[in-house]
């Protein structure tokens, strides 16, 4: 009889600490354990929702969730002096644009997200890693390892991984689970 006392005081305890935020509101600095059991661990990566970051980074490319990387990546991406020559093209910004652009993709980072996948991001990378490029994630290349490159980089309708809204029909939602890949000229990808 004690034993189930005892058992039900600690989920009893467990379910008002979760219910009354008992968990960081900073995943960074989160156990696991608090990460399986809080009430904002959600699936895939936070949506981008914010109008600014949708139409100047969606002006030129996807507008990547922030959460697809860390927040290391984000300070040197959106450096101004970095916007200069982003993979080769100008994409200065006025200041005021520039700043409202970093605190958004800081605030939602990978590091910085209860998100599965963005936490999936964080745990595949070393601690000195500075990712550019979200197709250099190593969560992200090992996800399309087994995606030969006649799919992929051969595929005049694909090109390259960082177009992932080619094949991620629900990429702009942040999901990317593997029910939602269309390949182009190929279809469903079953692996």
């Amino acid at each position: 009889m004690t034993r189930y006392v005892v058992s039900g005081i600690f989920f009893v305890t467990l379910g008002v600490s979760l219910a009354l935020g008992g968990c960081s509101t900073a995943p960074a600095d989160d156990s696991f354990f608090g990460w399986m059991f809080s009430l904002k661990r959600m699936k895939g990566v936070a949506p981008v929702r914010d109008e600014i970051y949708l139409d100047e980074c969606g002006a030129c490319h996807m507008p990547y969730q922030p959460g697809l990387l860390p927040a290391r990546s984000w300070h040197k991406l959106l450096d101004a002096k970095a916007l200069a020559d982003h993979f080769g093209e100008n994409a200065e910004l006025d200041e005021e644009t520039r700043r409202h652009l970093l605190a958004f993709a800081l605030a939602h980072a990978a590091d910085n997200s209860y998100y599965k996948r963005s936490r999936k991001v964080m745990a595949s990378l070393a601690e000195d890693q500075t990712p550019l490029r979200i197709t250099e994630v190593p969560y992200i290349r090992e996800k399309h390892r087994e995606i030969p490159a006649a799919l992929i980089t051969a595929n005049p309708q694909v090109k390259s991984l960082s177009f992932c809204n080619r094949c991620h029909r629900k990429a702009d939602a942040g999901i990317y689970d593997d029910d939602t890949v269309v390949i182009p000229g190929h279809g469903r990808w079953d692996d």
